[in-house]
């Protein structure tokens, strides 16, 4: 169970994301990548590799895990870890449809207000 309560936004619409690919948007402070599988799954990290903080969202999209373009780690779509012999991980938001529409759950710990 979560301890801090979700707050849910309108990220994008589902047709703006391409298959096997994704879209990079901005909320608070947070880069956030929204990827498509080729199966249609959704599913949103920060957009950030663990290992040397490359875009995630420029990687490529294969199975249930993005390659980072940099240096070709490969991170696991739902839960955000480096796969194989890499350590880290990096930031998973929850992500549901409604219609078209793609929306992103974040917490309370997640929602850093700019001054």
């Amino acid at each position: 169970m979560n301890a801090h309560p979700l707050y849910w936004f309108k990220a994008c619409q589902l047709s703006e994301i391409p298959k096997r690919g994704a879209i990079r948007i901005q909320h608070a402070e947070w880069q956030i990548a929204i990827f498509k599988t080729a199966g249609n799954e959704i599913f949103a990290l920060e957009d950030k590799c663990p290992h040397k903080g490359g875009p995630l969202s420029a990687g490529i999209v294969h199975d249930n895990c993005v390659t980072c373009p940099l240096h070709n780690w490969d991170i696991s779509l739902e839960s955000g870890q480096a796969q194989g012999a890499d350590e880290g991980q990096t930031t998973r938001f929850r992500v549901r449809l409604e219609e078209d529409a793609v929306l992103l759950g974040v917490d309370e710990t997640q929602l850093v207000l700019t001054a």
